[in-house]
């Protein structure tokens, strides 16, 4: 029995430095509102962190994200925070998630529930008040690990210990893991990229590749969420430098035509990679002479936004064939036409491209970081008002003649020139 009682409730011993941190984050956020509006709520409410911020405090991580469990139902908890005058609003209700929102701090609170039914992508769930239950259906037992305000851990399957040894272990069978949300097989290839010492198991392997075909049930939006928060974590790279995990994920998406170039990159785009954002490295994932791109925005749901960005690049390097030299005369263009954001994409996309590292091409793009985009002083309004063009279609024309001039001119024009545009 006393070892059972060990197993689930971690004792204090060598967990001061854990305390230390749950101490810290207690200090620095609102959360001591968050379990005073559950706990006071009544005498049996209970609220404890879960999943991913537990994780990152035990291995000393950055929390970013602070997520709650608690053994009452999605409407006691907004009982219990209307009762303390804190704001949330429904995020995922259905699942039995509220988010509360307190300054500028958010915290997502679910009630303990169980799965009843799943078809590889959604599950019917109901509430329950058993801790161990809920524990049962997460996926890894790094992530099945709970803790009060104090960072005294509830850890059911042994999270902590598996964290420590670096082992990514499902919580139970993990073909019914798998089969229950397919989701997951991109999920243990994250947090092992993370946290694995160790290499895949060769049970896993044939499991992974046996119901890999599943991955059809998911939403695009599940799978490009899922590819963002591998990217957000840094462990792409790390992901394509296996021939396991390569595999898969050149499977799962297809459409990453140029995904071998991310086991190519030098140093300098190793190392810099997670500092652009995520759309650009859908870019480099995806760009080509074909209308890959145009499928990839059909299928994932691109915004226009990000579409029409992703687009210029294309259009620069794979519509135009341009033989362009990036000297200052030509980069001043880009950035004239293209604007600062993407002047840098284009760029950038030579830098993580190229199989060498260019300097001057990071050097132009600090170059640009200040500077403002070049605006042609006379308008339309000038020549009607000024120099008597009569409206119409002769003053765009004339325009757009004074604009050519002016920007093969670096940017100026004389009087000069501009009196024997407007006489012809």
């Amino acid at each position: 029995m006393l070892n059972i009682l060990n197993k689930i409730f971690s004792s204090t011993k060598n967990l001061n430095s854990i305390n230390h941190r749950f101490i810290k984050l207690r200090r620095d956020t609102n959360i001591e509102k968050i379990f005073d509006a559950i706990e006071s709520y009544s005498e049996e409410a209970e609220i404890r962190y879960v999943g991913g911020c537990v994780r990152k405090i035990i291995n000393n991580e950055k929390v970013d994200d602070i997520d709650l469990a608690t053994n009452i139902e999605p409407t006691k908890v907004k009982e219990a925070l209307k009762n303390k005058n804190i704001n949330y609003f429904e995020t995922g209700i259905k699942h039995g998630t509220i988010t509360a929102l307190i300054d500028n701090d958010k915290f997502e609170i679910t009630s303990l529930r169980s799965d009843i039914k799943t078809d590889g992508r959604h599950a019917e769930i109901e509430f329950t008040t058993d801790w161990i239950k809920d524990a049962e259906r997460r996926d890894f037992t790094i992530n099945s690990i709970y803790a009060d305000i104090n960072g005294n851990l509830f850890d059911p399957f042994d999270g902590k210990k598996d964290l420590e040894d670096g082992l990514i272990k499902f919580v139970g069978e993990p073909e019914k893991r798998i089969k229950e949300d397919y989701l997951r097989i991109l999920r243990y290839f994250r947090f092992f990229a993370l946290y694995s010492k160790n290499d895949h198991q060769l049970e896993i392997k044939k499991i992974i590749k046996k119901n890999i075909v599943g991955i059809k049930k998911l939403s695009s939006e599940r799978l490009l969420d899922e590819l963002k928060k591998t990217f957000k974590s840094n462990c792409f790279i790390k992901l394509c430098e296996k021939d396991f995990s390569y595999e898969i994920i050149s499977a799962v998406f297809p459409e990453f035509k140029q995904i071998e170039l991310f086991r190519k990159l030098n140093d300098y785009t190793k190392n810099n990679l997670y500092s652009l954002d995520f759309t650009f490295f859908l870019s480099i994932l995806i760009l080509d002479k074909t209308d890959n791109s145009d499928y990839f925005f059909y299928k994932f749901n691109i915004s226009k936004k990000k579409q029409k960005r992703i687009e210029l690049i294309k259009d620069f390097y794979f519509n135009k064939n341009p033989s362009i030299k990036f000297n200052s005369h030509n980069l001043w263009k880009i950035f004239y036409f293209s604007g600062k954001e993407g002047l840098t994409d284009i760029l950038n996309y030579k830098i993580f491209t190229s199989k060498k590292f260019d300097k001057k091409l990071v050097n132009h793009i600090n170059y640009f970081k200040n500077k403002d985009v070049p605006k042609l002083s006379i308008t339309g309004d000038n020549l009607i008002n000024d120099f008597g063009i009569p409206e119409g279609e002769k003053v765009g024309l004339k325009l757009k003649e004074i604009e050519n001039i002016w920007i093969n001119n670096n940017f100026k024009i004389s009087d000069k020139n501009l009196k024997k545009i407007l006489k012809n």
